[in-house]
């Protein structure tokens, strides 16, 4: 028998070597596929659109085709075999490779002690110290394997498999028969790393897992979860899809709880996969104190987008809602309760998109009660929209309905738009060398409104129509010496009918308030001015300072008779350096500035070549003659949840821009180095320089603590009903312990009323393969009708592979204090 040492592979032996190594790949590769299968989480299966409830979502990566064996196999591709000995067999009609034994085919590298070829018997084996790498990175370790039947079975012992990830597989035994079916005995796999001997912090054991590619699922017989070597849960069979399987109708993992109002629950939620482009979850949460809250959710994917629709209801039995709910709400809570809460999105062309958001419910606290939603949400707000977007203009359409949460809200916290329209578009050409634009919108509005005399009240319904158009010139100018000169001017229009409305310029609680029952008002202003800058540089070899120095004098039509008119669009009003120099600091156009106005401030700049920046900018505003539409702003009167009519200003009639010499305002920005921020807007009293309103934020990082606030502030106005200023701070932080230990902290605090509005702490640990999420949180709230403070517990166990199991409870939630 000759022999040959460390030679290539003669070319007759191509093409048993190539079946066979190709054979060998796909089987041992084909086992890799089945251990990881038989780790695929449930939620796999979800079709591709993503989930917003949160559920299915993962810390780690999702399993990538890495783990899987490679299928492209280039059959054009040369095989090399090397050896310390080539043995022909010629009476046994075998070749055997003996001593440091590679092959070398399409990047995959086998290596061994020994191979054998056995053409007699149709066979390839490989014995000693088997070791297959996959292009992907994998590489899989056996004591011995045997291919057979046209190498379409075989039969691997001490299977061992480390992926590119480090998850790692291993089994006593490996077979495989009929061409597509592998069973492992005693097999183990683990994410985990283990060092010195120790057992994974976890693994899973079965006696016997069968991977059927054909059917393409995974079946397990007496499997069992380990933690650090001890087994705490076990299941004598179980079966679901390999991770060939896209979507596969099945359970998903649950969830539990316990809380004191519903008790102990637990959620099973079932999947069905009725089409490669939709999908139905239907998710019973079973609690002890309320009965069944069914849900569910249905997901669709068109060509041009998607929608979703969530579903939930209980039938509600009035005597296991908590004590503090009045006989009256029990009553009207009683029987079927329930909400659908439905998203869509969809592409129309390409610059056209149509969607929506909408949230229907039997009652206000419902989705709050049974968490569905969080419970310091004041406001519903439902959307039905129609954009288009272009590179120079946008044209929006929506429909609205808004429908107030809070504990007063009634009649005038539910109104209509039907719709609301706006429309922008700038000119492509230069217009007397300036940027002409053009903005338009147009709203239709409808509500329940009140009148009375203080303690009762009669409805009757509002309309509101309005048009306004606009347009508005700028042009840019810098002369030699750097001054920069920038002309504007602004023509706007509007057209209002109304029904039903009540004067705000009148007393809005009196019996014999005016009425406004049909009118048709239509106003009109022009506006035109100059800002002026002239910035002053200097350099140094480390940064740049900019000092700039900027004026504004803005004239503008001298009176128009707006107060009467309805006020829907503006009446959020806050003045602070960002609006100093907008030609009108109305926030919408139901409102607008009349007269002559001058905005006056100075801005520095400090830019390092690190990257560092700060950037101060403070000013001042004048009324200099006619109208000023900022004070008096009017009344307006609406019905509390009690019954009780009380009014409010139409908008902030302390701005701070009610005067002819505004308050000052002041903006800081700055950012030193990448991990510190600091930002700060405040308005200081024009005579007394007092703080009127601040509003400050700053977040920093300082190696592994990060640390972030926020606090608002405005001052107490007794002339305008504020009895006292109103504080409000929140802040958060960050600790990491070491490089798996974190801590985090949040909390909300109302400083005027020395009431905590919520907090919370979460410990976290991460590893390559597991994480633990253990939170504790207060949400603070006035207990009425079925709502109360909320006191929770949260836990969270993710495993990688396996997916989220989450424990959640208030059980803290009753006061101690109180206890008996």
């Amino acid at each position: 028998m000759p022999n040959q040492s460390r030679s290539s592979v003669p070319f007759g032996w191509r093409r048993f070597v190539r079946g066979g190594c190709v054979a060998a790949l796909a089987f041992v590769g084909t086992m890799l596929v089945g251990m990881v299968c038989d780790v695929a989480p449930a939620h796999a299966q979800d079709p591709s659109i993503a989930r917003t409830s949160g559920r299915g979502a993962t810390t780690f990566k999702k399993p990538s085709a890495d783990l899987l064996p490679s299928t492209k196999i280039d059959r054009s591709q040369p095989l090399f075999l090397q050896g310390d000995q080539l043995v022909y067999d010629n009476s046994g009609n075998s070749v055997t490779a003996r001593g440091n034994v590679e092959i070398y085919y399409n990047n995959y590298v086998l290596t061994a002690d020994e191979v054998v070829y056995d053409q007699s018997a149709n066979t390839l084996t490989a014995v000693g110290n088997v070791i297959l790498r996959e292009p992907n990175g994998n590489v899989i370790r056996a004591d011995r394997y045997t291919l057979t039947d046209d190498f379409r079975d075989g039969f691997v012992q001490s299977l061992s498999v480390v992926a590119k990830d480090d998850t790692r597989i291993a089994a006593q035994r490996a077979s495989r028969r009929e061409g597509n079916v592998t069973e492992f005995s005693d097999a183990k796999f683990t994410p985990c790393k283990s060092d010195g001997g120790m057992p994974p912090l976890w693994c899973i054991s079965a006696r016997r897992i069968t991977h059927d590619q054909q059917a393409a699922t995974i079946t397990y017989n007496d499997a069992q979860f380990e933690i650090f070597g001890q087994p705490i849960a076990y299941l004598p069979y179980f079966q679901h899809a390999d991770p060939s399987v896209k979507r596969r109708s099945g359970f998903l993992p649950p969830s539990f709880g316990t809380s004191t109002d519903l008790g102990f629950s637990t959620t099973v939620p079932y999947y069905f996969a009725l089409a490669p482009n939709y999908d139905f979850t239907f998710a019973p949460r079973y609690t002890t104190k309320q009965g069944v809250l069914y849900q569910g959710e249905w997901r669709h994917r068109l060509a041009n987008g998607e929608y979703k629709i969530q579903m939930a209801g209980i039938d509600q039995r009035s005597g296991s809602l908590p004590d503090q709910v009045s006989a009256a709400d029990r009553e009207d809570l009683e029987g079927w309760r329930g909400s659908l809460k439905t998203q869509g999105k969809f592409s129309l062309a390409s610059w056209w998109e149509f969607g929506w958001d909408v949230t229907l419910e039997s009652d206000d606290t419902f989705r709050r009660f049974y968490g569905l939603d969080g419970r310091l949400i004041t406001d519903r707000v439902n959307r039905v929209y129609f954009e288009g977007i272009s590179d120079r203009n946008y044209f929006g359409a929506s429909l609205y309905h808004f429908g107030g949460l809070l504990l007063d809200d009634s009649q005038r916290s539910e109104s209509l738009a039907h719709p609301v329209i706006d429309y922008n578009y700038v000119f492509g050409e230069p217009v007397l060398g300036g940027e002409l634009k053009w903005d338009s919108s147009a709203y239709s509005l409808s509500r329940d409104d009140v009148i009375g005399n203080g303690t009762s009240s009669s409805e009757f319904n509002q309309d509101t129509t309005r048009v306004v158009t606009e347009l508005t010139w700028r042009r840019k100018l810098i002369d030699s010496i750097g001054i920069t000169y920038t002309p504007f001017a602004n023509l706007r229009g509007d057209v209002t009918q109304f029904h039903n409305y009540r004067d705000p310029q009148a007393d809005p609680l009196s019996p014999n308030a005016t009425i406004l029952e049909d009118e048709t008002s239509v106003h009109g202003v022009a506006a035109g001015g100059i800002t002026v800058s002239y910035p002053w540089v200097a350099s140094t070899a480390y940064a740049a300072h900019t000092i700039e120095p900027i004026g504004q004098v803005i004239a503008r039509t001298q009176n128009v008779p707006k107060r009467s008119a309805p006020n829907e669009d503006a009446q959020s009003l806050v003045f602070d350096d960002t609006n100093l120099f907008d030609i009108d600091k109305f926030s919408g156009y139901d409102r607008y500035e009349t007269g002559t106005r001058a905005n006056v401030g100075v801005q520095y700049t400090f830019q390092m070549n690190t990257g560092g920046y700060a950037r101060l900018l403070a000013g001042q505003s004048f009324q200099l003659s006619g109208d000023n539409p900022f004070a008096d702003p009017g009344r307006i009167a609406y019905v509390k949840r009690s019954g009780y009519l009380e009014d409010q200003y139409v908008f902030n009639p302390s701005s701070g821009l009610d005067t002819s010499r505004s308050d000052y305002v002041l903006g800081a920005y700055i950012a030193p180095i990448d991990s510190f921020r600091f930002l700060s807007q405040s308005r200081f009293d024009e005579d007394t320089l007092g703080l009127r309103r601040e509003d400050l934020f700053a977040t920093a990082s300082f190696g592994p603590l990060t640390v972030g606030a926020n606090y608002t502030y405005t001052a107490a106005d007794p002339e305008y009903g504020i009895d006292k200023s109103q504080q409000d701070i929140s802040g958060n932080l960050a600790l990491r312990l070491t490089d798996r230990w974190s801590v985090i902290g949040a909390m909300r605090y109302d400083i005027d009323d020395d009431f905590m509005l919520s907090d919370s702490v979460k410990l976290r640990y991460a590893d390559e393969c597991f994480v633990l999420t253990a939170t504790y949180a207060e949400r603070f709230y006035d207990e009425t009708r079925d709502l109360d403070t909320d006191r929770t517990v949260y836990l969270a166990f993710e495993f990688k592979h396996l997916g989220l199991v989450d424990y959640k409870t208030d059980i803290f939630a009753s006061d101690p204090a109180n206890d008996n």
